[in-house]
């Protein structure tokens, strides 16, 4: 923990987007109140989270979000995997990702870096885009008390900018997000013992699957581009992962079809489909429930049946 517990108390205060509630008084999450400030700003810290933006319902965010926890604990699922966040644990999570809650603690309590995805593609954090296959499957590091005391005393920094309103107040928050990565990265890969030259063929694989998700959802048409073997080639993704090619490629046709369905409510469900090249709705809507367990339709309108 950061020193006494009266000294943390006193550190979140100081962040502008605390707010002390009565205990009579209903919980509004600070990502509900403050969704303005998070596009004008970029990247804000939130203190004194206690769960999810939605409550019980599902919730997709198209925002990049860090999450401290500090004390108590809550199990989610994450997409269709079981996970949670606790006392020391970091979670990353990309967008487009949907979170449910299925279970909180009274004493849950946690803070929040909220990056708006037009800061993604600032050429001063494209660690973000390294550090997407080692959080994806698996979003959460345990840190142990010095690296949860390091991380805290960063993001007091942020707090601090935030406070006095410097000026480039953007540029300042970008660097401390950055060196943040950083350690996360550093505290991440010395308890798994990752290495950046083991995972040549899944990042390979990754910005292709970016480029080519809409036309080929094929292992093979992947295992080409890395001119291995499919058999090989699927084991080699499997074990630099965790999951196999087959999953990376459904998972990011369903993050896409998320996405799209979560936002852009412009767009019909057959405009959807066209988009992610599938030859008409009815063979979207199928695909999307097999992997989902809900039709396109059920998602856009917050169903909350999602496949376990």
């Amino acid at each position: 923990m950061l020193g006494k517990k009266s000294d943390f108390a006193l550190r979140i205060k100081n962040n502008p987007y605390f707010c002390t509630m009565k205990k009579d008084q209903p919980y509004t999450h600070p990502m509900n109140l403050y969704p303005q400030r998070i596009n004008e700003e970029g990247i804000v810290v939130f203190d004194n989270v206690k769960g999810l933006p939605s409550g019980d319902k599902p919730f997709t965010s198209s925002d990049y979000v860090i999450c401290i926890g500090h004390r108590g604990h809550i199990e989610l699922m994450y997409d269709d995997i079981s996970d949670f966040s606790e006392q020391h644990t970091v979670g990353v999570i990309f967008p487009n990702h949907t979170l449910r809650k299925v279970s909180v603690t009274d004493d849950y309590l946690a803070t929040l870096i909220i990056v708006d995805s037009s800061v993604l593609n600032d050429p001063l954090i494209q660690i973000i885009k390294q550090m997407r296959y080692r959080y994806e499957p698996h979003p959460n590091v345990k840190l142990d008390k010095h690296e949860y005391r390091i991380i805290t005393h960063v993001v007091e920094g942020m707090r601090e900018i935030t406070r006095l309103d410097l000026p480039d107040r953007r540029m300042l928050m970008t660097r401390l997000l950055e060196f943040l990565l950083r350690l996360l990265s550093q505290y991440r890969k010395s308890k798994l013992n990752e290495a950046v030259s083991d995972k040549q063929i899944s990042m390979r694989f990754h910005n292709d699957l970016k480029q080519h998700f809409r036309e080929h959802r094929d292992v093979g048409f992947y295992a080409e581009q890395a001119c291995l073997s499919t058999k090989h080639f699927s084991a080699v993704v499997k074990q630099e992962t965790g999951h196999t090619a087959a999953y990376w490629i459904h998972h990011q046709v369903v993050v896409e079809a998320k996405m799209l369905l979560h936002i852009r409510h412009d767009l019909t469900v057959q405009a959807i489909a066209d988009l992610l090249g599938f030859e008409d709705q009815a063979t979207f809507s199928r695909y999307f429930r097999r992997e989902t367990g809900l039709s396109p339709t059920d998602f856009r309108t917050g169903g909350q049946t999602p496949k376990q």
